[in-house]
């Protein structure tokens, strides 16, 4: 069986064959969850406050000697890495939601980053996860400031985009907090006659000030305060924390969305889509990459990120167990699973920013 094109009108009996497989797959899959599961999930959670204190806790130690911020900085940044990707992103993905956790839940869990976790679930979890990669529709693709994709108008601003690129990777937790009030342009233009926001401009901004306060003074006043004596080395390591976290996060997401071969698509070829085309246009428009265990646990598993955007409500500890028979089942119906080594795949993103930044 062979889908040479990505259109509307890919065999309707191929897709639906497609659905049934994945969709049994993850039933059964689903059906393994429950113990393990929440033992998972609360070792990670100990061991990321692990990482935490012991990181804060070293700071102090630069009253002795600077060269203990380094480890500190690390240990903070591991701590703050691991609370974004594999706790936050996952548990506010609603992927534990199923044990009913008083906190590590989607609706009550928020994480230790500038963007309100609430403001993200509404442009990622619902409109990236439902219209990924849809020129026009996906404001994740290129987050409104790159250009990916022939597809896009050039800009003269994308002659320059790789330097774009690079600050919005060192700014990266405030250009996610920022993405939503910057789709329904609350601060600068009119908004846009099909943008309809779920909650209105001044909620918006209250809850972007509020978080962004609460980030700002927990790292850059309240802590360094606290460890008076180390004070200017306790604020250069969570400076430094904060920018090691942004540069991985950004790193990660990138190659699982921008590399060469992903794919994009335009609303007419997903007009009215099936379950199965929709399956199709995920794996499509998305990349893995190889690599360790540790590896995978610090991107959050999104290393798997076919994976996570077939079953963005599946536990992402368990994407290794089921990713051989994904790759088989697309391998059957003949569509590209593209997967690389890490530094392979992130080459590829840097080419392709460079290359869409020519007319």
């Amino acid at each position: 069986m062979t889908m040479q094109k990505f259109d509307n009108t890919t065999d309707a009996a191929q897709l639906t064959a497609l659905a049934g497989e994945l969709d049994q797959l993850l039933q059964q899959h689903k059906s393994g969850l429950g113990a393990a599961d929440l033992q998972y999930l609360q070792r990670l959670v100990f061991w990321q406050r692990a990482a935490a204190m012991s990181g804060r806790l070293l700071m102090l130690l630069c009253w002795f000697s600077w060269w203990w911020l380094l480890p500190a900085a690390g240990l903070l940044a591991l701590a703050k890495i691991l609370d974004n990707m594999e706790i936050g992103h996952n548990v506010l993905h609603g992927q534990y939601d199923f044990l009913r956790h008083p906190t590590l839940n989607s609706k009550h869990y928020e994480w230790d980053i500038a963007c309100d976790a609430k403001s993200w679930q509404r442009t990622h979890n619902f409109e990236h996860h439902t219209y990924t990669n849809i020129i026009g529709q996906d404001r994740d693709y290129g987050y409104g400031l790159l250009r990916l994709s022939a597809d896009l108008r050039w800009r003269l601003q994308n002659s320059w985009q790789i330097l774009t690129y690079l600050m919005l990777s060192t700014l990266f937790q405030w250009g996610i907090a920022y993405h939503e009030l910057a789709a329904q342009r609350v601060f600068f233009g009119r908004k846009k006659a099909e943008r309809h926001s779920q909650v209105s401009d001044q909620q918006l901004k209250k809850a972007f000030f509020t978080k962004a306060r609460r980030q700002l003074i927990k790292d850059y006043l309240f802590y360094p305060l606290l460890c008076w004596p180390v004070a200017l080395p306790v604020l250069l390591g969570n400076m430094l924390a904060n920018l090691l976290r942004n540069w991985w996060t950004s790193t990660v997401i990138f190659c699982g969305h921008f590399t060469e071969h992903a794919q994009v698509f335009s609303p007419e070829q997903c007009a009215g889509e099936s379950r199965g085309h929709w399956y199709y246009r995920q794996i499509l428009g998305s990349s893995n990459f190889s690599g360790p265990r540790w590896l995978h646990i610090l991107t959050g598993h999104l290393s798997f990120q076919i994976e996570h955007h077939l079953f963005p409500d599946l536990p992402a500890w368990r994407y290794p167990a089921l990713a051989g028979e994904v790759r088989a089942i697309a391998g059957r119906y003949g569509i590209h699973y593209n997967c690389g080594s890490f530094v392979g795949q992130y080459l590829t993103v840097l080419k392709r920013i460079l290359r869409f930044s020519l007319p």
